[in-house]
């Protein structure tokens, strides 16, 4: 299908991540990979390697090309990232539908996001060049836009609230993400615990020092710390829905 627009005119990416032809040069060697192959390696090399293996020369020497015939598949760094964000985001979650359903529906499609994220660690740290264009994204996008008007929120609140758990459950993947890479002791460790605890009492800090004591200060997130956060996130939401406006704190921006 073509859309009469040319597709060099387009940001990166956009025009193959939608499955539309680019130009590519007719010189040389018929091409030995495909731009799904390439988009593959790209993605096991930051599964093994992390984001900052996803570079054009790295690419080519995993795919056995030459540092210049990478550029047959993918035009620049900038549109290899966004095939990898399409393809390593894969399709959207399904909702349950339902007016009275959406707080099921978006704590799925949040904790969807963080089990993503548990997948591929990289997508956090992926650049975010502004709203999503591509069609696996913008059905992430759409499918939690349906459960919040379907509720009864404007398409614009929608969007905002949308945005809000993005943002929450991409932070609680990071820190997730991070923790696990950390090779610093655990707040648990009964050698850290007992070093600090009497510094603690010490240099007031009794808060802390209570928490620790009763093992709730701790460097770990687990599944309820997510969903203590995700619960007072959606009862927000639950102020915005017909009939609870007048139940919740106006923006203090209005």
């Amino acid at each position: 299908m073509s859309t009469g627009v040319d597709p060099q005119e387009l940001p990166p990416g956009l025009a193959l991540a939608w499955g539309l032809p680019t130009k590519t040069s007719k010189l040389g060697r018929p091409p030995s990979q495909t731009v799904e192959q390439v988009v593959e390696a790209a993605i096991d090399l930051a599964d093994t390697e992390g984001f900052a293996a996803l570079s054009m020369p790295k690419l080519a020497k995993k795919l056995g090309l030459t540092a210049n015939a990478i550029y047959r598949y993918v035009r620049s760094r900038d549109e290899l990232l966004v095939l990898v964000a399409e393809t390593g985001w894969g399709p959207a979650p399904d909702l349950v539908s339902g007016a009275d359903r959406w707080r099921t529906a978006a704590t799925t499609w949040t904790q969807a996001v963080i089990d993503r994220c548990d997948v591929h660690p990289w997508l956090v740290d992926l650049p975010v060049r502004g709203a999503p264009m591509t069609p696996n994204l913008l059905r992430w996008t759409e499918v939690i836009l349906e459960s919040f008007t379907g509720a009864g929120l404007s398409p614009k609140e929608a969007i905002q609230c949308a945005l809000l758990l993005d943002i929450y459950a991409r932070r609680i993947a990071a820190m997730r993400r991070d923790l696990k890479r950390s090779g610093a002791d655990s707040m648990k460790s009964t050698a850290v615990q007992d070093f600090l605890l009497p510094l603690l009492h010490e240099h007031g800090y009794p808060i802390v020092a209570a928490l620790m004591v009763g093992n709730d200060y701790s460097d770990d997130i687990d599944d309820t710390d997510v969903t203590f956060g995700l619960t007072r996130i959606l009862d927000g939401i639950d102020g915005l829905l017909p009939g609870n406006r007048g139940h919740h704190t106006a923006d203090p921006a209005s």
